[in-house]
């Protein structure tokens, strides 16, 4: 499956997979759905790819128009694909790309606020649950507005006792689920 960015200034670059089967690319047609019900609001946003695999989501939102990205994974092969593939889109000065392990990245102290977190684990795992929950207790990783926005498998899904999120809409595209989950206000 090749991978795209599918609108903005980089439109049509092609990005590197990562090698092997740790990752799992997001689909055209999933990441076409998501950028269509966020809109205008990506522009001038920050965004926090979590388990940023190729770092496709991050690199469309700033193809799209976001302001900052900051990409993490635990891996060194996806880390080296996303600084690959951020310099051939041109994004360098707006991304920032970690190594690292995204639960104890979240259980830090924030550095920065985002109005986006993207979490895509490995599947079936429960890593996405335990990852909301990190935001849900540290939500000052979150602007006022911010979301979370959670894909994974539909049988994954569960309901997540939460604090400081509540959940919005939900999107079903074949064997992905889009669940966002907005801050309370």
């Amino acid at each position: 499956m090749s991978l795209r960015v599918i609108s903005g200034t980089a439109k049509g670059r092609k990005l590197k997979s990562v090698p092997g089967d740790t990752t799992r690319p997001v689909m055209d047609r999933v990441k076409e759905s998501l950028f269509n019900i966020l809109a205008g609001d990506v522009i001038d946003s920050n965004w926090w790819d979590l388990f940023a695999g190729t770092g496709a989501i991050g690199i469309e939102a700033l193809s799209r128009g976001a302001a900052f990205v900051k990409f993490t994974d635990m891996n060194r092969m996806p880390i080296e694909t996303i600084k690959e593939n951020v310099e051939l889109c041109r994004f360098s000065e707006q991304a920032e790309i970690r190594r690292g392990d995204a639960f104890t990245m979240l259980s830090g102290k924030a550095d920065k606020q985002f109005e986006y977190i993207y979490i895509a684990p490995p599947q079936y795992k429960k890593m996405w649950s335990e990852a909301l929950k990190l935001v849900d207790d540290n939500i000052e990783w979150l602007t006022d507005d911010g979301t979370v926005i959670v894909q994974i498998d539909p049988r994954e899904y569960e309901e997540v006792e939460l604090r400081n999120l509540v959940e919005g809409e939900e999107r079903k595209y074949g064997g992905t689920l889009l669940v966002f989950y907005d801050r309370n206000s």
